[in-house]
């Protein structure tokens, strides 16, 4: 009974650690999807007051500059620009006005060759279909358009003439009034938007460093798994992330009045891609502190010291970065991560806290690059910090400027090497005649 006592317990103990971990994903899933939908409450109304405006003014145009009639598909183009994906939006008008000419060329010239009827009907949107995939490579606006427009010209065209050309007239005045209210009109704040998308990996990583850092202190594995698990959790505020930075794109592009970001964007867009890749390292650094207690390995204070300075840095940086500020106490903070890791590696690490130095290392480099400098001059900061945290616990010996006493056979070399020099330089001093012949 005592001899299987061990493994039930060990068994129980994985049990409630696997419990723990899942209930404290769920707990920071369910805390983020609440962050997420309170952060989407603007965008929504912005977009639905966009899609609105925009059903109107495509509606009024429509019947002031087309004449009479029932023109649906004016106020539709317009909604179907608004609603898509930002980010997205000049690209789809340009898919939906092409979708729908290559309906109309399929369209009637199928039904020129062979008339009309539910099996033309059926061919025409097969061939419409096909060419827009062709086009397209994949589904879309553009394949979506030619399917419907196909089906128009098939089943509509020969009871009523004249379809053709006001079809392209709604699409082409929907899509215009789409991009005119999104541009000039109720264009968004780019920056702000793109604060708010990168507010979440910013909170990570700033907890989950700081959460680290005192994992490693205390040389709980638990806790660093914990850490990778939230890290790992973060796929989907990076994809929002990416399609906020293509929706600021598209708004400093075609919006007049946010031009004047065009250079606030770029330098953001990189900084993005910079705290992505500080993200991934702070995964692979989660993981190689699990590794590294788990295999008993030492872990100095130091280390776990420098994790917790990254992420003051990351903390800093995006307060100074907001503000518009020299991010001076990020350079500060990075150099004493730097130099921390450097002294944590010269009082002696195993294989994968030398791991962890070199992801410090790391982190401290692209942490730099978001926060504005050069990927040289990063490098060439860490290394430098480093290098001066190494010799903070082993100085360089100080070698003994003493010059080695020649040997006889030297000094016998010396002399007659001096002895020769002596007589050549007499000779060349006499006049040419008193020179003996050679």
């Amino acid at each position: 009974m005592a001899d299987d006592r061990p493994p039930a317990d060990r068994d129980q103990s994985r049990l409630d650690e696997t419990a723990e971990r899942t209930v404290r994903r769920v707990r920071h899933r369910s805390g983020q999807a609440g962050r997420i939908r309170a952060r989407q409450w603007e965008v929504t109304l912005v977009i639905s007051i966009q899609a609105g405006l925009a059903a109107a003014i495509a509606a009024l145009l429509a019947n002031m500059l087309l004449g009479p009639g029932s023109h649906v598909f004016a106020p539709a183009a317009a909604v179907g620009t608004i609603a898509t994906a930002i980010g997205q939006r000049a690209r789809r008008t340009f898919e939906l006005l092409a979708g729908v000419a290559l309906g109309i060329v399929i369209g009637d010239t199928l039904r020129f060759l062979l008339g009309s009827g539910p099996w033309q009907t059926g061919v025409v949107v097969t061939m419409a279909i096909a060419a827009a995939l062709l086009v397209a490579g994949k589904g879309g606006p553009l394949v979506g358009q030619a399917g419907g427009t196909a089906v128009l010209i098939a089943t509509l065209a020969p009871t009523e003439h004249g379809l053709e050309v006001p079809r392209i007239f709604d699409a082409l005045l929907g899509g215009a009034v789409g991009l005119v209210v999104v541009a000039l009109l109720l264009p968004i704040n780019p920056m702000r938007v793109l604060d708010r998308a990168a507010a979440p990996i910013f909170e990570v990583l700033c907890r989950q460093l700081a959460e680290l850092s005192q994992a490693l202190r205390e040389r709980d594995g638990t806790r660093t798994m914990g850490v990778l698990d939230r890290l790992r959790g973060t796929e989907d505020d990076l994809g929002r992330l990416h399609d906020t930075l293509s929706g600021a794109e598209e708004v400093v592009t075609i919006a007049p009045v946010r031009w004047h970001r065009r250079q606030q964007y770029h330098r953001y867009a990189r900084s993005a891609n910079h705290l992505e890749r500080l993200l991934l390292d702070s995964r692979a650094m989660a993981r190689w502190s699990t590794t590294a207690l788990q295999y008993q390995e030492p872990i100095p204070t130091e280390l776990a010291d420098a994790m917790g300075r990254l992420g003051q840095a990351v903390t800093v940086m995006r307060t100074e970065c907001k503000v518009g500020d020299d991010p001076r106490h990020t350079r500060r903070l990075i150099e004493e991560c730097a130099d921390l890791a450097g002294q944590a590696s010269a009082r002696g690490v195993s294989s994968f806290g030398e791991s962890l130095v070199t992801g410090l290392r790391t982190s401290a480099s692209d942490l730099l690059r978001a926060a504005g400098c050069e990927p040289d001059d990063a490098n060439r900061v860490v290394r430098r910090a480093a290098g001066a945290g190494e010799g903070k616990i082993h100085p360089p010996a100080r070698r003994q400027m003493r010059r080695a006493r020649p040997t006889r056979a030297a000094r016998a070399r010396r002399r007659a090497h001096l002895d020769a020099r002596t007589r050549n330089d007499g000779r060349a001093g006499l006049p040419a005649r008193e020179r003996p012949a050679r």
